[in-house]
């Protein structure tokens, strides 16, 4: 079959994987909901475009952080990547760096940061759950820093897991033969089996669930790496994201994975992008598939999109080649939309490009 669009790595992983890690990496939380909404939400999202503008060359690049990127498309953080292929987190690093984008790397990942830093330069930033010993999360962003990762991805949406129905049918844990790497030597990298779901259970014993905006401090008092805070999904905490310091906002749902009947990520993101009121850049995670939906996320504020069961799809699929190949697509779909559009840079992608479905200029529910 020949792949032609990111979605259909999606039904290829479902055909090799284990039925416990396709669940794991593919089901969302309690009723799925806000899973199906993510990438729906999209579809509601109309274009604007401009006609007769000189689209003969076209700039993707951007800067993230102070780093230059080749495009608004990157990595977000997938857990346990080793369930999907043996090279794991190596092949998806290799396929960031190949792409010019930065790779976010999990906490619960299954190869550690020196392994990934050892395949390679690239841009890249470490996701952290904030553990309740303390000590443990200083010696894990001492680490990050040492190997190089340029930022901190501070997820503040998992106090307690998100109740997965598909992980407690399938009793899931993480395989035998593989570890938390990050945690490997300090006995966390382990998880044992549970009467639901082992994640569950390790989360409950490990993450600390007293996590507020002083932690958000104190873990700038630690580190100088610039600190972006992922799960923002409100005016609110955007605004308490940029009186706490925070280097960037990521508008996440977990990929729908947390609290059920939330917002998709691309609904919330507006609400976000203008209580943090340029400040600070937005990003958006979560329910990505198309290169149309990138332009969209840019229309409505975004300065990026991560990518995350995308990812993992086609790894599982094809390895190295295949998260090369759903970064090539993606980009060229998003080229291509720009083009359709009428814009030449990234700064050209305007509010005017788009229509949502609270504007009236193309009622979508009057049709016929």
């Amino acid at each position: 079959m020949e792949i032609t669009n990111v979605s259909e790595y999606d039904i290829i992983a479902k055909q090799k994987l284990p039925k416990m890690v396709y669940d794991y990496y593919a089901s969302g939380a309690e009723d799925q909901w806000t899973l199906k909404e993510n990438m729906e939400a999209f579809s509601r999202i109309l274009f604007r475009p401009r006609i007769l503008i000189d689209v003969s060359r076209i700039d993707l690049t951007t800067t993230v952080l102070g780093f230059k990127i080749s495009m608004p498309i990157m990595i977000a953080p997938t857990a346990m990547q080793k369930m999907a292929h043996p090279e794991g987190e190596y092949a998806t690093a290799r396929a960031a760096s190949a792409a010019g984008t930065i790779m976010t790397l999990s906490s619960w990942a299954t190869s550690s940061v020196e392994e990934v830093a050892s395949t390679g330069p690239g841009v890249r930033f470490f996701q952290l759950y904030v553990y309740k010993d303390r000590n443990v999360v200083a010696q894990l962003v001492r680490r990050a820093e040492r190997a190089g990762f340029k930022a901190i991805a501070l997820t503040v949406d998992t106090p307690r897991l998100g109740r997965r129905e598909a992980d407690i049918k399938n009793r899931f844990t993480l395989p035998p033969f593989l570890t938390l790497k990050n945690f490997e030597g300090l006995d966390l990298g382990k998880m044992g089996k549970s009467d639901d779901s082992g994640l569950a259970s390790y989360v409950a014993g490990q993450i600390d669930r007293s996590l507020s905006w002083k932690d958000v401090k104190w873990l700038q008092s630690i580190t100088s790496l610039p600190i972006l805070v992922k799960g923002v999904l409100t005016a609110e905490d955007a605004s308490l994201a940029v009186q706490n310091g925070a280097a960037g906002i990521i508008v996440s749902n977990h990929g729908a994975r947390q609290l059920d009947y939330v917002p998709a990520t691309i609904t919330a993101l507006e609400e976000v992008v203008k209580a943090a009121q340029g400040r600070i850049p937005v990003f958006l995670d979560g329910g990505v598939r198309r290169g149309t939906d990138v332009f969209k996320a840019l229309a409505l504020g975004a300065s990026g999109v991560f990518i995350g069961r995308p990812v993992v799809f086609s790894l599982a699929a094809e390895g190295e080649a295949g998260v090369k190949k759903v970064l090539q697509m993606l980009r060229d779909e998003f080229e291509l939309t720009m083009a359709l559009s009428g814009c030449t840079s990234l700064k050209e992608i305007t509010r005017n490009h788009i229509v949502t479905p609270s504007e009236t200029k193309y009622p979508i529910s009057a049709r016929l």
